[in-house]
């Protein structure tokens, strides 16, 4: 037997599995990141050519829409940020399940890279490479989520998850990176409203809430149904008060008829 096989899970944890290894959606993001991330390091040229730069965007290299989180150069904290996103983003999966967790990596990136096309072209500068932003909204999201759980020497997550937003914002504003800051800001937002969405962050209430589901609307057949029906016992009240009014005589013999077969018709 292959030892690879699709996932029977009923939870939706894993895409498929290898042997006993499940491979969801945040593994296989950061399998891609990682293989990413060999290649630029091997191939200079590779790298070059894949990450995002909203000038060669607009001169048709639009590929780089799609490729920028997967280059990056070897280094530790690029080793780091891919442990760190699967550390928590593992976390957030088991909460949400894979299909909403690979949309919010989809939204994530959607957010990043649409919003930096807007304000790196206004201007006229930037950059964006590699999957450390997106593992940052992801560290973030899980401190939003268990902000009073334990973190470095017993400190609580919330405090840890401010002094990170905070050095991260006053550095990116001391270095005149204000592209960048509004990027990060600006994603972060999309972010929380679409964790919400797929059940997270409850406790935030100064965040809309999802509206709820409406009732489905009838099929056109069974409403058709419907109305026909109506129709059917509107008209045999017609025929049975004219009946009780006049007598059966009254009835011509096409209301004779017509009172059968809707008869038959209510029956059936």
């Amino acid at each position: 037997m292959s030892s690879f096989n699709v996932s029977r899970d009923n939870s939706g944890e894993a895409w498929f599995r290898i042997g006993r290894f499940d491979v969801t959606s945040t593994v296989l993001l950061v399998a891609l990141g990682t293989l990413g991330t060999v290649v630029a390091t091997l191939a200079a040229g590779v790298a070059n050519a894949l990450y995002l730069d909203p000038r060669l965007v607009l001169s048709g290299q639009v590929w780089r829409i799609v490729t920028w989180p997967f280059v990056d150069a070897l280094s530790l904290w690029t080793l780091l940020s891919l442990v760190l996103l699967w550390y928590f983003g593992r976390d957030l999966e088991a909460q949400v399940g894979r299909r909403s967790m690979a949309a919010l990596y989809i939204g994530m990136w959607a957010s990043l890279t649409a919003i930096s096309l807007v304000v790196h072209l206004v201007s006229g500068t930037g950059q964006m490479y590699g999957l450390g932003l997106i593992q940052f909204l992801v560290l973030l999201l899980w401190i939003a989520e268990y902000p009073q759980r334990p973190f470095f020497f017993g400190i609580r997550a919330w405090v840890v998850g401010a002094v990170l937003l905070g050095l991260q914002v006053l550095l990116m504003a001391a270095s005149g990176r204000l592209a960048d800051l509004l990027t990060l800001l600006g994603a972060l937002v999309f972010t929380a409203l679409m964790a919400r969405r797929f059940g997270l962050l409850s406790e935030l209430n100064f965040l809309p809430r999802p509206k709820a589901p409406s009732a489905p609307r009838p099929a056109r057949k069974e409403r058709r149904a419907a109305e026909r029906r109506a129709s059917d016992a509107e008209r045999i009240d017609q025929l049975l008060e004219k009946i009780s009014n006049e007598g059966l005589h009254s009835l011509t013999a096409a209301e004779r008829r017509e009172l059968e077969k809707l008869r038959q018709r209510r029956q059936g």
